[in-house]
């Protein structure tokens, strides 16, 4: 076992403090990353604050991983000492059944081994990347372009494939209209890879606060919806919708905003019921859908197109004693666009 600095929650409604934690010794199909930054995700607040269920404490959160490898274990092949590496939001899946063996261990029949907060292979409880090292088996290990810069491809591993992949399914390209709900860590995320992809997109924000970074990203315009007009005056407009938001919406409002056949797509993770009137979506033959993370063959093929298209998340870097003023600052929309944690200030001076 090896002994690590992190950062840890000791209770649903205590701030994180300083800690340290074990790692398990390196088996053989296992990768160890020194791990340079973690970002701060809306998921690691819900989790650690229990607003998803009951989870073990202490707790250590971050899904947004991203460092060098240390060591790798004798039967590892995808791998070397020194490559940039990163760790999204699973660490393991059950390998068997009818959708990993489809390679979409994200949808994993028995439930994926989430990167935090869940039971690993060895009984114990997984802990995260607000860490200076992680153990990871080697198929869940991505592969980081050299020109993405570390800190700014950490929030791709969950920000960066959650947008990604329903932009992907859903063919966002060339004569297709977008609509991104939200104008936050997953939004902007949303705006730059859509229009990356050669859709029009529309951004839908409660104040137009943000409308020159919507912009600036890609997108074709950035409208207010505080003005019950604006949805109104959309209706019948969009092939796919993405909704980032992590609170209730009126769901029926926007999905009357989709045109024949369109989709809107949930990927912000409210913890309160969505109703919505199911005559909504007999108009215009209408689909509300969800969409989890992604595979790992398709967050390497989002990893890559970023690099390709010169897509990065805008971030702050902080240093780990302002996680949790970061936290109070996330729940109140006051950072554009992404937290990351420098996790060489996990180490005491001296």
């Amino acid at each position: 076992m090896r002994t690590v600095h992190a950062y840890a929650a000791p209770s649903a409604t205590e701030p994180l403090v300083a800690t340290t934690i074990e790692r398990r010794d390196v088996g053989e199909r296992d990768v160890l990353i020194a791990i340079r930054y973690a970002g701060i995700c809306h998921s690691d607040i819900h989790t650690v604050r229990g607003d998803w269920g009951d989870i073990a404490y202490p707790q250590v959160v971050g899904h947004e991983i991203v460092g060098e490898v240390l060591e790798v274990g004798s039967a590892v092949t995808k791998h070397s000492v020194g490559d940039r590496v990163g760790v999204g939001c699973m660490v393991n899946s059950c390998r068997e059944c009818e959708n990993c063996r489809a390679g979409m261990e994200n949808y994993c029949l028995k439930g994926n081994t989430g990167t935090y907060a869940a039971v690993d292979r060895d009984g114990t409880i997984t802990q995260g990347g607000y860490s200076t090292h992680i153990v990871v088996d080697e198929d869940f290990v991505l592969r980081v372009p050299e020109s993405i810069p570390y800190d700014a491809a950490a929030p791709l591993l969950c920000a960066g494939i959650t947008t990604y992949s329903p932009l992907a399914h859903w063919q966002a390209g060339p004569g297709k209209k977008v609509a991104v709900v939200g104008m936050g860590g997953l939004g902007h995320m949303a705006v730059k890879i859509a229009a990356a992809l050669g859709a029009e997109v529309t951004v839908l924000s409660q104040t137009t606060a943000k409308e020159a970074d919507s912009l600036a990203f890609g997108a074709a315009r950035h409208l207010a919806t505080k003005d019950p007009s604006v949805l109104r005056g959309l209706r019948n407009s969009f092939d796919l919708i993405i909704n980032t938001v992590s609170a209730p919406l009126d769901l029926d409002a926007y999905l009357r905003l989709l045109r024949l056949d369109g989709t809107m797509v949930n990927v912000g993770a409210p913890p309160e019921a969505l109703p919505l009137h199911v005559f909504t979506l007999f108009g215009n033959r209408r689909t509300f859908a969800g969409s989890s993370i992604g595979s790992i063959t398709e967050t390497q093929e989002m990893l890559d197109f970023c690099a390709a298209h010169d897509i990065a998340p805008a971030v702050e870097v902080i240093s780990a004693d302002r996680i949790n003023e970061a936290y109070e600052r996330v729940l109140s929309s006051d950072v554009r666009y992404r937290f990351v944690i420098d996790t060489a200030t996990l180490v005491p001076a001296g």
